[in-house]
């Protein structure tokens, strides 16, 4: 099925999350999302060495690279989208990621309120600024 409609959580246009690494449940480096994503990777999220760690205490290794997934592993500053309900764990344990609030999809806000994304806004890369 195709993905819902790509706006992000303050109702602009979804921006691009990551291109290297690709990320996003679609794999076209934006978070989108749609039926097929029942896990809702819709935060765009910094990665931080405390985040990679909790991640995988959770079950959730996003470090060690699956080369038979097509995945890389990630290290401290990639951004990747992430599950927002990881991501709300996160938080409640005091390890939340940066956000990407311009490439954090609007569903994400079914699970994690406005107000915590917004208090872990990520600055934009220089490129962005332009």
């Amino acid at each position: 099925m195709p993905p819902d409609p790509d706006v992000n959580v303050v109702g602009g246009q979804l921006l691009p999350c990551s291109l290297e690494p690709l990320t996003g449940f679609y794999r076209e480096g934006r978070c989108s999302t749609g039926p097929d994503d029942v896990g809702s990777h819709t935060v765009c999220a910094v990665m931080t060495a405390a985040f990679l760690e909790f991640s995988r205490a959770a079950g959730n290794d996003l470090s060690t690279p699956r080369p038979e997934w097509g995945f890389p592993g990630l290290q401290p500053g990639d951004r990747w989208c992430v599950c927002a309900s990881r991501w709300l764990e996160a938080h409640r344990a005091g390890c939340a990621p940066p956000v990407v609030i311009g490439a954090t999809h609007a569903q994400a806000l079914e699970i994690v309120p406005i107000d915590a994304l917004t208090a872990f806004a990520a600055p934009p890369r220089a490129s962005e600024l332009s």
